[in-house]
C-alpha cells in the first residue's frame, strides 16, 4: 500500500478551518481539479474538470477530533482512505495534515501529489477570504 501525507500551517484557527474541511459539499472550492460534488449520506460524489465522476464513502466526520475520512470507491482504486486532520496550534494558528493511503501504490501518489496543491487552496480561501473582507463600515445613529 502507497502512503503520502502532506500539511501545511494556516493562519486561522483550528474551528475556523475545520468549518471549511468538515464539510464535504465544499471539496471543490479548495480541491484543484474537483469543478462539482454531491453528498447523499455518506455517498459524496466529486466532478473532476474533465467531467470525470469519482464515487466515494464518507468514513468520518468528526468534529470534537477535527477529522474527516474518505473512501474513494472507483473501479480502478482497490483500496483507499483519505484523512484530513485539523489541529490547533497557538495565536489562531493550525496545522492541516492530509494523508493519502490506496492500493495500487501509484493511486496514493496521483491523490497525495494533488493533495499539496489543496491544502494551499484550503490556506488560501481562508486567509485571502478574510484579507479581502477590508474594514468594517459603521452605519446609522451612533
Amino acid at each position: 500500500m502507497g502512503t503520502v501525507r502532506r500539511q501545511i500551517e494556516i493562519n486561522r484557527t483550528a474551528d475556523e478551518v475545520w468549518a471549511l474541511v468538515g464539510d464535504p459539499t465544499t471539496i471543490h472550492q479548495w480541491f484543484p481539479g474537483i469543478v462539482a460534488c454531491t453528498v447523499d449520506g455518506d455517498s459524496r460524489i466529486i466532478t473532476t474538470a474533465s467531467g470525470l465522476p469519482i464515487p466515494e464513502t464518507i468514513i468520518t466526520i468528526d468534529a470534537i477530533q477535527r477529522r474527516f475520512q474518505y473512501r474513494v470507491t472507483a473501479g480502478f482504486v482497490q483500496q483507499h482512505l483519505g484523512t484530513i486532520d485539523v489541529l490547533e496550534l497557538d495565536d489562531g494558528h493550525s496545522l492541516v495534515a492530509y494523508s493519502t493511503d490506496a492500493e495500487p501504490e501509484v493511486v496514493a501518489l496521483i491523490i497525495g501529489g494533488a493533495t499539496g496543491p489543496a491544502l494551499v487552496g484550503i490556506r488560501d480561501l481562508l486567509e485571502l477570504d478574510v484579507s479581502q473582507a477590508g474594514p468594517t463600515t459603521q452605519t446609522g445613529d451612533a
